[in-house]
C-alpha cells in the first residue's frame, strides 16, 4: 500500500435520489474503512430515502422504488455510520462537493452533528483533475489498468475509488502519501461550510460568498443586520450552511 496512514481512512460512495445537497437523500452507502496496518472491512447500507427516486436517477444507479421499500431509513443507520467513521479520516471521489456535503445533510437531519474540524478529507477526483482531467471509470483504468464494472453501484464505485487513490500516491513523486498534507492538495478552495456559501478573506474571516452582502464579513453584517440572519435560517439553504451562520451569530454577542 503507497498511502502511509495515522489513522484509520474511510473511503466512501452514495448513491442518492438526485444530486440536490439541500434536498435530496440517500439510497445508498458504501464504507471502505482502510487501517494503517492495511487490513480493510466495508459495509453497504440501502437506504429507503423517505420519497420517490426520480426515474432519470434510477436509469443511472440501478436502484428503484420498489429495491428499497423494506429498507432502514437513514435515521436507523446513522448511528452505525457515526461508529464506522469515529476517528477515521475521510475519502471519496467528488467527495469533497457532494459526498460530504450531503451526508452532513442527512445526519444533521437525524439530529447527529457532523462537526467537518473533526476530520481530514481527502478528494481523488481533485488529484485526478489536477493529473489527468477524467472520470472514475477512466481513472480505474488508466492508473489500475482495469475496467470498472457495475460502476454507479456504491460498493463498486468505493472500492475502485481506494484503488485509484493509492495508485496515485504510487504513481506521482510530488503527491504525499500521508492523509494530513494529502488532504491539503485535494482539499482547494477551502470555505467555512460545505456547500461553499461561505468563504473566507485574507484575514481568515468568514465572509459572504452570494447575495446581496457577498465580499463583506459575516460577523459584521449581522452585527449592523441581524434581520439577514433570520432570512437565511428560514431560506433554503443546507443546514450545515445554517449551522455555520449560526455559530457565528453566537460569537457576535461576544
Amino acid at each position: 500500500m503507497n498511502l502511509k496512514l495515522h489513522k484509520p481512512l474511510c473511503v466512501f460512495d452514495l448513491e442518492t435520489t438526485g444530486t440536490n445537497i439541500g434536498k435530496d437523500r440517500i439510497v445508498e452507502i458504501c464504507i471502505l474503512k482502510v487501517n494503517p496496518d492495511a487490513s480493510r472491512e466495508s459495509k453497504t447500507w440501502r437506504v429507503n430515502p423517505e420519497m420517490p427516486i426520480p426515474k432519470e436517477s434510477s436509469e443511472i444507479h440501478g436502484i428503484y422504488d420498489e429495491d428499497i421499500k423494506d429498507a432502514p431509513t437513514f435515521r436507523d443507520i446513522a448511528p452505525k455510520i457515526m461508529e464506522m467513521l469515529a476517528g477515521s479520516d475521510l475519502g471519496g471521489f467528488n467527495s469533497n462537493r457532494f459526498d460530504v456535503p450531503l451526508l452532513a445533510e442527512e445526519l444533521l437531519r437525524v439530529g447527529i452533528d457532523f462537526d467537518l474540524s473533526k476530520f481530514r478529507l481527502v478528494d481523488a477526483q481533485t488529484i485526478y483533475h489536477k493529473k489527468e482531467p477524467r472520470n472514475l471509470s477512466a481513472a480505474y483504468q488508466f492508473y489500475c489498468g482495469k475496467t470498472l464494472e457495475n460502476a454507479h453501484s456504491a460498493e463498486a464505485d468505493v472500492m475502485a475509488t481506494f484503488e485509484v487513490l493509492d495508485a496515485q500516491v504510487g504513481r506521482y513523486d510530488d503527491i504525499p502519501n500521508e492523509i494530513g498534507p494529502l488532504s491539503e492538495f485535494t482539499f482547494h478552495n477551502k470555505h467555512a461550510d460545505l456547500a461553499g456559501f461561505i468563504g473566507y478573506n485574507e484575514k481568515l474571516e468568514e465572509v459572504f460568498n452570494f447575495g446581496k452582502y457577498k465580499g463583506q464579513c459575516v460577523k459584521v453584517v449581522f452585527k449592523k443586520d441581524l434581520g439577514y440572519f433570520g432570512w437565511l435560517q428560514n431560506a433554503e439553504f443546507p443546514l450545515y450552511t445554517k449551522k455555520v451562520f449560526t455559530k457565528i451569530q453566537l460569537s457576535c454577542r461576544f
